[in-house]
């Protein structure tokens, strides 16, 4: 359902990504890896017009939405979870929640309030906090929750489980397992390769703005100098 095609960018006269592809099919999960200021969260930014590319294509079901505003790329079935969370800090969990709620094209939301409290049931017990007093945990449930609030065909994670509690991140990764199981697709980004191997079906290794590697889990397990050369610090 998304195809990235000669995609390239910058920040003014910073060049940062240099003809990057890859693609992500409807029920997949695939990753983006690489080591910090590779380009991964640039090539995420541009995804969704929040940094237009300066060259390249954003296909979504084999339409070019390169360029365009990020809400009419949300609106063709894209979620996005950004670094940092980034909920409302003002506003309450449910609110939070309601105020990205849409109801997809064929008119039949997978996701409602109801789904995503079943889902996060943390989320259901502070649903009258303000976005402002939950932990970092919290917060990412609910950054997670509130992009499923939109209900999207693919789920754009980007770092969902830095700088959280290990217990709390194994959490994260058993909700986003039961999203995978939902049948929705998923592109993230993290550093927890073994997670991710478990996690994913195919993995895409970035560095220096270009595309070094891609392959299944199987592969990147059988091939420890990839980890050794591109993710290792």
């Amino acid at each position: 359902m998304l195809r990235i095609e000669g995609l390239e960018n910058a920040y003014g006269d910073q060049r940062v990504l240099f003809g990057v592809d890859f693609d992500v099919g409807a029920g997949e999960v695939v990753t983006l890896l690489g080591r910090n200021g590779m380009g991964k969260t640039t090539t995420v930014k541009s995804i969704f017009g929040l940094l237009p590319p300066k060259a390249g294509r954003v296909l979504i079901d084999g339409e070019n939405v390169a360029g365009r505003a990020p809400f009419e790329i949300a609106r063709r079935g894209l979620g996005l979870v950004p670094e940092g969370r980034h909920v409302f800090p003002t506003l309450t969990v449910e609110e939070n929640l309601v105020a990205t709620r849409r109801i997809p094209r064929d008119g039949a939301p997978r996701w409602t309030l109801e789904a995503v409290y079943g889902l996060f049931p943390r989320l259901r017990e502070r649903r009258r906090n303000a976005g402002s007093q939950l932990s970092g945990g919290e917060q990412q449930m609910l950054a997670i929750g509130r992009a499923l609030m939109t209900n999207p065909r693919l789920v754009v994670l980007d770092e969902a489980t830095e700088g959280l509690a290990p217990l709390i991140r194994e959490e994260i990764w058993a909700c986003l397992a039961a999203i995978r199981n939902a049948g929705e697709a998923i592109l993230v980004i993290d550093k927890n390769i073994e997670a991710l191997t478990r996690f994913a079906d195919r993995h895409v290794v970035i560095e220096k703005g270009r595309v070094v590697w891609s392959g299944s889990s199987d592969e990147l397990r059988r091939t420890p100098d990839i980890k050794e050369r591109f993710l290792h610090v």
